[in-house]
């Protein structure tokens, strides 16, 4: 019985040690530039149905069901997927945008794990027909599930999928 106990004693400290040492936030961005001028490309990007033509979430499942609420380009917009596996379900809405600055939205995930963060898209003009582009997120890892980040690379993981949306959004962006 006492071993038991020790057992079980063990297993609640190892969860506990983890959930203190395990990252707590993330941050996770990739950026490109774009040979276009500042405003063609935030023009483009701040429209979160463009996502579509170079998310690579939508290649993943390209049948994913949609629905959009409110006006894409503006503050309030919500676009809610139902994918596979892959992709999950959850919504995306449009928080804030600053003219030829940024585009921030909350990402509220609900399938494969209910998880929340906050995305941004930010342009700079580098000069007037290039544009440094910086897709990201952040968010909170609260314990005891901050213990997964200890043996899954987010950064390498979500950042693949950044640079090849990335790479598209570029193609598209260049070739128009």
């Amino acid at each position: 019985m006492m071993t038991l106990f020790y057992v079980v004693l063990t297993i609640i400290v190892l969860i506990v040690f983890l959930a203190l040492i395990a990252p707590k936030t993330y941050d996770l961005s990739r950026s490109i530039t774009i040979n276009k001028p500042i405003a063609e490309v935030f023009n483009y990007l701040k429209y979160i149905k463009n996502q579509d033509d170079w998310s690579p979430w939508k290649k993943k499942d390209p049948n994913m069901k949609q629905e959009f609420t409110g006006f894409d380009g503006e503050v309030g917009f919500v676009s809610k997927w139902e994918g596979n596996k892959d992709v999950g379900t959850g919504e995306q809405e449009i928080t804030s945008i600053t003219k030829n600055k940024s585009v921030k939205s909350q990402l509220r995930f609900f399938k494969p794990w209910k998880s929340q963060s906050d995305a941004y898209l930010t342009v700079n003009e580098i000069d007037a027909e290039t544009t440094n582009v910086v897709w990201g997120f952040t968010g909170h890892n609260k314990p005891p599930s901050n213990i997964f980040f200890l043996f899954f690379n987010m950064d390498k993981t979500v950042g693949r999928d950044f640079e090849a949306g990335l790479a598209d959004l570029k193609q598209i962006l260049e070739s128009k």
